[in-house]
């Protein structure tokens, strides 16, 4: 077991410590919270270890689990990577991609793994069709949240628009050729409401909106590739597959055949795979731990969440 400790202890950082105190892969050691009330709380209420200095609970453990403001993720990755101690960092890995290429440079130089959490890459309805989303050429994503003043601190794009970005960039294989963005600050500092339009060096256009301004959640994606149309829903974890095949010679009579104009007809089906439920948080802090024992390439690379905040950052300079 990996002796793990969390830096961070608010909404989510608590999740983190349930999860990982749970986990047969980490032994929890403890946490650091700057806000010294609210980790006297959560010491008594759930008996984690409240550590009073960071740099103690950096020496002590061998992963940190980095689940502070996006702001602070910087200085204290930092210091987690010199201390040699690998590193799972949530999303955006950074403010900057400079601050984020520096890390880069640093775990290499330190030899220690990294790992971003962009969770929605272990969403089940994600997981299950993955292997399918060959060569997309048109992506349409909506990430919809009821307003929460969580999260706030940030752009709408680097707080939710940002996963879609990630699972795009995970599965167009091409570099991003343009981006064409607006945005609207409604209640916030920053934009609530973003739309954005990617278009990569091989074709494909991805029309991505993310708003924490409505009045219901959705997180839903579809993918268009030749002959095939496959939708993920991230909230309902459910998924799609509609795919279209040369009409057999002796169809079956309730097929469903389409004809274009120039004659040629294809058969439409369903190729639904099962969607197997999972704990998305658990399944990527687990898979770090695989990745560290086993010495491989975490899911998410330091890389992949610094390309991912890159684009996000280009589509914020585009408002």
């Amino acid at each position: 077991m990996l002796k793990v400790g969390v830096l961070g202890a608010g909404h989510l950082g608590k999740i983190h410590l349930k999860l990982l105190n749970q986990s047969e892969k980490f032994q929890l050691i403890g946490f650091f919270d700057a806000n010294e009330e609210n980790a006297a709380k959560i010491e008594e209420e759930f008996g984690y270890k409240k550590f009073s200095n960071l740099d103690d609970l950096i020496q002590e453990a061998e992963v940190v689990d980095v689940v502070t403001p996006t702001l602070s993720h910087f200085e204290v990755a930092k210091k987690v990577i010199s201390a040699g101690k690998h590193l799972f960092i949530e999303k955006p890995i950074t403010n900057t991609f400079e601050e984020a290429q520096e890390l880069i440079n640093l775990a290499e130089k330190h030899h220690v793994k990294g790992q971003v959490g962009h969770v929605e890459r272990f969403n089940p309805a994600f997981q299950a069709v993955v292997s399918r989303i060959e060569n997309p050429m048109f992506i349409e994503a909506h990430r919809l949240a009821e307003f929460n003043p969580r999260g706030t601190d940030v752009p709408v794009v680097l707080d939710l628009m940002i996963h879609d970005i990630d699972a795009i960039l995970s599965v167009v294989k091409s570099e991003v050729k343009s981006i064409s963005a607006s945005g609207v600050s409604v209640i916030s500092d920053t934009p609530d409401i973003a739309n954005a339009r990617i278009e990569f060096e091989n074709g494909c256009v991805a029309n991505l909106t993310a708003s924490r301004i409505s009045l219901k959640n959705m997180r839903k994606s579809r993918f268009f590739q030749r002959d095939a149309y496959i939708s993920v829903d991230f909230l309902e974890k459910k998924c799609e597959v509609v795919k279209m095949k040369d009409v057999p010679e002796n169809p079956d009579d309730y097929a469903m055949i389409l004809q274009n104009a120039e004659g040629v007809k294809k058969q439409i089906y369903f190729d639904n795979p099962s969607v197997a439920p999972n704990n998305a948080i658990l399944q990527e802090l687990e898979t770090f731990a695989d990745a560290i024992v086993n010495d491989k390439e975490p899911v998410v690379t330091l890389e992949q969440g610094a390309r991912a905040l890159k684009v996000a950052n280009q589509v914020i300079a585009g408002f």
